[in-house]
């Protein structure tokens, strides 16, 4: 924390350490508010004490959030990038934390969504308590997303479940999918368009038109538009992640075969 960061809540600091870069040919370490923001490239280094399993970026840009398993409560960390400072949201490992696999923020409330292998555990971030725990009825969740409306949550899981909840509605899936052949390793929607992709250890991505609609009364829409192929299968692995574009109908995908590739105007 004092090589760059500002990491002010106790039990935090002990699970997480700022390094920023060294700039140019100095040898010196500068903090992080010396970075210009017209610069590119790496600026600090987050050290954690086990594997970091997920990375996700608040909407601002100014928050994002780690999850670290198998050491308790501070396996979940909220992290702010322009004071280089960490915060550790749950105090104890009863609260969930401590089986986390996934977190993700909502968009436009202070919600935070952390799944553990078979649930998925909805926090108000500040009244500092759990506000609804979802059952998603699958063996172990693999990714989430959650709806830029913030009204619905889609999850993956490696028993090839695509699982859907309406947050408004019940605790129990509102419609649960099972179309790929083997385990789904990424799921998401897009920020603008009406489109939901999921990605699969069969090599496949299958790319969904995902309409939610304003009237609550109308049920979401959701009917198959592409199924794309490329990647190849490497021991048993294939397509691991997948990203829209923020703004244009286009799809990133990465495979075990080490490739990544760009599908446009999906």
């Amino acid at each position: 924390a004092r090589d760059g960061g500002n990491v002010t809540n106790e039990k935090a600091k002990k699970s997480v350490e700022w390094k920023a870069l060294v700039l140019d040919n100095t040898n010196t370490t500068p903090s992080l508010s010396s970075f210009s923001a017209a610069k590119a490239g790496p600026i600090a280094v987050l050290l954690m004490k086990k594997d970091v399993t997920s990375v996700r970026w608040h909407r601002k840009g100014d928050y994002f959030v780690t999850v670290t398993p198998k050491v308790g409560a501070p396996a979940v960390l909220i992290h702010q990038l322009s004071k280089g400072n960490s915060q550790q949201p749950f105090s104890k490992a009863k609260s969930g934390a401590g089986d986390a696999q996934l977190a993700c923020f909502h968009p436009n409330k202070p919600f935070l969504f952390v799944a553990s292998p078979q649930y998925v555990r909805i926090y108000h971030l500040v009244k500092q308590s759990m506000a609804k725990r979802l059952i998603s009825g699958c063996r172990w969740i693999a990714s989430l997303d959650v709806h830029p409306s913030g009204d619905h949550l889609i999850v993956g899981s490696l028993d090839r479940r695509v699982v859907w909840f309406d947050l408004d509605l019940a605790s129990t899936p509102y419609k649960t999918l099972k179309y790929h052949q083997r385990a789904i390793r990424s799921i998401g929607y897009h920020s603008r368009y009406p489109l939901m992709a999921s990605a699969s250890d069969d090599g496949s991505v299958h790319v969904f038109h995902s309409m939610v609609y304003s009237d609550l009364m109308r049920n979401p829409l959701l009917v198959p538009v592409k199924i794309l192929r490329g990647h190849q299968i490497t021991n048993k692995f294939g397509v691991l992640t997948t990203k829209f574009h923020p703004t244009q109908p286009w799809l990133f995908t990465g495979g075990a075969d080490g490739k990544i590739f760009l599908y446009q105007d999906i």
